[in-house]
């Protein structure tokens, strides 16, 4: 047996998928984690919100600064301090927010966590998708990538269900500041070890003869990369939107600091959907398939908008994952198929970064009109968020057509390949 004939799990050991699985949870816990810290701690869901906010723009800063330098200096180099720093800041969190310092040290505090983000979601994608252009037979390439996209997607949509989910079974259980600590100690031993892993040396290297390839930042901010980043940051929307509006919606109820174990409900069907997408028949194409999703994610929003009993909001958080699963797989497959030669560490933090940012955003303008006293129209937010990305897949429909349109009439040409993958 030849190294290419190997399978992708044979060249990176069994030991490196629960690895990265676990590295992704604190990016997926860090948002509600200090939404849940900071209101039980101040009594106020703005300042929450607001604090919220403050760690995703640090993500939306940092996170294609990150994708950039992963690309040019590989992965050990840039995620070994990343995650040393981010493990630190989440120690240091409860700390500073039950401390009595004032609110914008609080909101500097979080703008920290979010700069120092690892982002080994975005990290583990790039990887494979190095490795199996080196290691992996070309005649093998095409169903490997599809595979792994498939799992790298429901792997995400999974964390981000586990996440808000251990946040509200340890804050309920132990302590609000439990699950940031918790956080802090799974970025500093777990982000370390996915990036001193033995896999990234081998996604590092280049087939002998090969130069690398880079293409320009330009064909990542092209529409059809846009339009993903867009939708993402409207299922972001969604995700900060609906955990602040429950979050408010279960403190009338006087259970506030478990709306982590609510939100959690939504993921049942989110990640058995998510993780069963890779069974759904190619002829049912991605583009399609943004299109049937989020229309359940809207019309069940809706559903979520309209309910006035905890008995009602728990079915339609059900039916909500149903929906919200899906879309974000489809999202991310389409990302791993579109980015440019040389950029998908670049593509798919930009693309984490929005979803990051729009959960935090929303978190923040939701906690400001649920203070308000306004209950009824922070649960309508979820269902502005799931139209848009319903509407933004009318738009990517759009775009295929034009490029399909725009080739014909150039001529005959080859079928277009599956993407080169060369980043670290």
């Amino acid at each position: 047996m030849t190294m290419h004939d190997r399978s992708l799990i044979q060249h990176t050991g069994w030991g490196f998928f629960p690895i990265a699985f676990i590295a992704r949870l604190p990016f997926a816990m860090m948002v509600v984690g200090v939404l849940t810290l900071v209101v039980s701690a101040t009594d106020s869901v703005g300042l929450g919100g607001l604090t919220s906010a403050a760690v995703g723009i640090g993500v939306v800063i940092a996170g294609p600064v990150i994708g950039d330098a992963v690309d040019r200096f590989g992965q050990r180099r840039v995620l070994v301090p990343l995650g040393i720093a981010n493990g630190i800041l989440l120690a240091l969190f409860p700390v500073v927010v039950t401390a009595g310092l004032p609110d914008s040290v609080i909101l500097a505090a979080g703008a920290a966590i979010g700069l120092s983000a690892p982002q080994a979601a975005a990290m583990s994608r790039s990887r494979l998708m190095g490795i199996i252009r080196i290691r992996i037979g070309a005649d093998h390439r095409p169903r490997t990538l599809s595979r792994v996209m498939s799992y790298e997607s429901a792997a995400d949509e999974t964390a981000f269900v586990i996440g808000p989910f251990l946040v509200g079974i340890l804050a309920a259980a132990i302590a609000p500041w439990a699950p940031i600590a918790i956080a802090a100690a799974l970025s500093l031993v777990f982000v370390t070890a996915f990036a001193l892993h033995p896999s990234g040396r081998i996604a590092a290297a280049l087939p002998a003869g090969e130069v690398e390839e880079r293409a320009p930042m330009s064909e990542v901010l092209r529409g059809r990369i846009l339009v993903l980043v867009a939708a993402t940051f409207g299922v972001g929307l969604f995700f900060g939107a609906t955990l602040t509006s429950l979050t408010a919606f279960a403190r009338t109820a006087g259970e506030g600091v478990e709306a982590g174990l609510l939100y959690g409900l939504m993921g049942i069907g989110s990640a058995a959907l998510a993780l069963a997408v890779v069974l759904l028949p190619t002829r049912f194409a991605l583009r399609h398939r943004w299109l049937v999703f989020a229309a359940v994610l809207a019309v069940s929003a809706g559903g979520y908008a309209a309910a006035d009993s905890l008995g009602l909001v728990v079915v339609m958080l059900l039916l909500m994952g149903l929906g919200v699963g899906p879309t974000l797989v489809t999202l991310f497959s389409i990302a791993g198929h579109r980015s440019p030669v040389g950029r998908s560490a670049t593509t798919m933090t930009l693309l984490g970064s929005a979803l990051t940012l729009a959960q935090a955003l929303a978190s923040a303008v939701t906690g400001a009109i649920a203070e308000a006293g306004d209950v009824r129209l922070a649960m309508l937010l979820p269902t502005i968020a799931g139209v848009l990305v319903l509407t933004l897949g009318v738009v990517n429909l759009i775009i295929e057509r034009r490029e399909r349109a725009a080739r014909a009439a150039a001529g005959p040409v080859a079928p277009e390949p599956t993407p080169v993958l060369a980043d670290r």
